[in-house]
């Protein structure tokens, strides 16, 4: 993991076309912005755990069953 320090309004650019910015500090809280191509998805981590979760959920052995029966 790379670690970097940032103030406010400061920025990182990822692979050319991903700008991260920092927004706002208040306290122990950071609000940062990000700006990324629309094909590339950007979520909260806690979202993404349960986008992936709920993928494993659909493809579990008895949805492929009941896929099979449609056929």
């Amino acid at each position: 993991m790379l670690a970097l320090s940032r103030k406010k309004n400061e920025a990182l650019v990822i692979n050319n076309d991903i700008e991260i910015t920092v927004l706002d500090i208040r306290g122990d809280q950071v609000k940062i912005g990000i700006s990324a191509p629309k094909e590339v998805p950007v979520y909260r981590k806690e979202v993404y755990l349960q986008i992936q979760e709920a993928n494993k959920e659909a493809m579990n052995a008895d949805n492929l069953e009941a896929l099979k029966d449609l056929f």
